[in-house]
């Protein structure tokens, strides 16, 4: 059996509504991780996410390559981004029981990044429960100690874009790949997997409803989803 934690970057999003209705449908809970700074005209969706059982994390107030940033300018992002999320439950209504975090683009900082590890421990962000990732590659790196929220599959869906020559296609290739040149093969039996998605209105309108597409052939392979837990 191959289990699977799901992850969403990048919301609140036109489609964040319609993604959430979908995971809904299918009894999925997921982290989604925010970025304060967009769309605050999809406040609304955010807000629906949280009333519909998702857990909202942060994604930096204005999604910048961290390894570029002070170490003032990084904490900035942090807490802006935490005011932020705060207000957001606050208006929803529900309690903030978790404090996930997720650098934009997987950038950990450069040669800050042990003082962000220690920051983010300071102030009580949760790690997501990796203990039963198995792959090699995460303990090489280190990620099993790091607190942030990482990946071991990256759907690269994004990458869908007018004239970018990377399609629906590469990524059903990408899902299928026993060895992919980076991350985890995903139909790995007996893995555990931790999925990154995007909330992107960019790919919706080039292939609409492009998230079930992918993740309905992740429940055709058998991956089973878990609800997020911390430790």
């Amino acid at each position: 059996m191959i289990t699977a934690t799901l992850t969403i970057d990048d919301i609140p999003s036109r489609n964040t509504k319609a993604i959430v209705d979908y995971l809904v449908s299918k009894n999925i809970e997921v982290i989604m991780f925010a970025v304060g700074s967009w769309n605050e005209e999809c406040r609304a969706n955010a807000i629906y996410a949280l009333q519909n059982g998702m857990i909202v994390g942060n994604h930096s107030f204005s999604h910048p390559q961290f390894s570029e940033l002070t170490r003032e300018e990084a904490i900035s992002e942090i807490e802006k981004n935490e005011e932020f999320l705060d207000r957001l439950y606050d208006e929803a209504g529900v309690e903030r029981r978790f404090r996930s975090f997720r650098f934009p683009y997987g950038n950990k900082g450069g040669e800050n990044k042990a003082f962000l590890q220690d920051y983010l421990k300071e102030k009580g962000f949760d790690k997501v429960d990796d203990r039963k990732i198995g792959f090699p590659f995460w303990q090489e790196m280190e990620l099993d100690k790091d607190i942030d929220t990482f990946w071991t599959f990256d759907f690269e869906e994004y990458k869908i874009r007018k004239g970018s020559g990377f399609t629906e296609e590469d990524v059903f290739k990408r899902i299928e790949d026993p060895k992919p040149p980076y991350g985890a093969p995903l139909f790995k039996d007996g893995s555990h997997q931790l999925l990154l998605l995007h909330a992107h209105d960019e790919t919706e309108e080039l292939i609409p409803e492009y998230y079930k597409h992918f993740i309905d052939r992740l429940i055709e392979g058998g991956v089973v989803f878990d609800k997020p837990a911390f430790i």
